[in-house]
């Protein structure tokens, strides 16, 4: 049974900078979090300012490991339904603060009734004196108090809580239009990915594998990553494109020091395909300026040549430890350091060239029948669809 006496209140934070389109951020929040919650017993209600949750006690410590991982929400607390009354108020506060250990206090009430004969200034120290009264040991603290209660009167009931449970903030996932990850094994790609989703933007993830160069093991390291994106969506296409001809290719009849760059304008050549194909309007990436020869500017501008389509790099302007950092927040580094290389690291070359030639490129690429070899690879794309957390080799397209 739904608990009547509890609400899990969501604040909107950077939701409420927006103006004539908000309803639109909010009802696509709503929609993600009803998503997330559909096997559970939950009514979600909603207004400009605030969204309500009821829920089954049981169901508590669940539902807030899913919203600890729902873009759009700023702040969540578990707040405490009283009717609007002030001897009601009184001794609900009085029970939930004789459960919690703390030496200082601070009370903010605020009056959204104003029908309510108390105002909020003249309410605070009406339930600070009757706190002070019942409870030993304890005092106020406008500054940096121990316990924050905050009193919300409301027309028809109050609500009351204290502290919160802090969200991922950001933009709901689906404000913004689909957006592909390339998607490797390594550290970078998976944060790059949750940067993104962050601003709202839906992603499919893409994969190029050179089997026999890299392993089956590459590949589910690679769906491992994409489980632990997921939860911050509700589901993501993973696109596995089969390299390995095109990269035998480049290493036959290519410079040495030149096949990163040539695999790189491959890559981003048959991801413009794919995200017209998906219906994708950017190309999303872990690239990070001068971590490695193919990230330098230089390098950047000459594979973004093959490309009109834009490319968004989350993570260009971090340095690794930014990125690891945020790689161990969502559980996605330990995976990423697992010894099983992709095709941007099997075949790197001793000394791959930091500042490539447009022109060099052009000329390499005159040997390769490429557009053959790119259409081939694209054709036999395999696409599998991740879904809250799970894998299903049924949705094997």
């Amino acid at each position: 049974m739904i608990n009547m006496n509890q609400i899990i209140l969501i604040k909107y934070g950077e939701l409420t900078t927006k103006k004539g389109n908000r309803n639109f951020f909010v009802n696509t929040l709503y929609q993600n979090i009803k998503n997330k919650l559909k096997n559970y017993d939950v009514k979600i209600s909603k207004d400009i300012s605030r969204m309500y949750i009821e829920f089954q006690d049981k169901d508590l410590e669940e539902i807030k490991h899913i919203m600890d991982h729902i873009f759009g929400i700023h702040m969540y607390h578990i707040a405490h339904i009283v009717d609007t009354n002030t001897d009601k108020i009184k001794e609900i506060l009085l029970e939930i603060l004789k459960k919690e250990d703390f030496h200082t206090f601070k009370i903010e009430t605020k009056r959204s009734d104003k029908t309510f004969e108390i105002s909020s200034q003249e309410m605070n120290p009406i339930l600070g004196s009757y706190i002070l009264k019942n409870i030993d040991g304890i005092s106020v603290d406008v500054h940096h108090p121990d316990v924050l209660v905050k009193v919300e009167i409301r027309p028809y009931h109050t609500y009351i809580y204290i502290n919160g449970y802090k969200g991922c903030g950001g933009y709901p996932v689906g404000t913004q239009a689909k957006g592909m990850l390339m998607l490797s094994g390594g550290i970078d790609s998976p944060v790059a990915g949750y940067l993104a989703m962050k601003r709202g933007i839906k992603i499919d993830a893409v994969y190029f594998e050179a089997i026999p160069h890299t392993s089956l093991e590459a590949r589910n390291k690679v769906m491992d990553l994409t489980k632990k994106l997921v939860k911050y969506t509700d589901k993501i296409n993973l696109h596995i494109v089969n390299f390995t001809g095109i990269q035998e290719a480049i290493y036959k009849n290519s410079n040495p020091t030149y096949c990163i760059t040539i695999m790189r304008r491959m890559m981003y050549r048959i991801m413009e395909k794919l995200a017209k194909r998906q219906k994708g309007l950017v190309i999303i990436n872990g690239e990070s300026i001068g971590q490695v020869a193919s990230q330098t500017l230089t390098s950047m501008s000459v594979i973004n040549q093959v490309t009109n389509m834009p490319v968004i790099r989350p993570v260009s302007c971090l340095d690794k430890l930014e990125i690891i950092k945020i790689a161990r927040k969502i559980d996605t580094y330990d995976i990423s350091i697992l010894p099983y290389e992709d095709c941007c690291t099997v075949f790197v070359p001793k000394h791959p060239v930091i500042n490539p030639n447009l022109e060099e490129c052009l000329k390499i690429e005159q040997n390769l029948d490429y557009e053959k070899l790119i259409e081939k690879a694209i054709h036999e794309v395999n696409t599998i669809k991740i879904e809250d957390s799970k894998l299903d080799f049924q949705d094997l397209l």
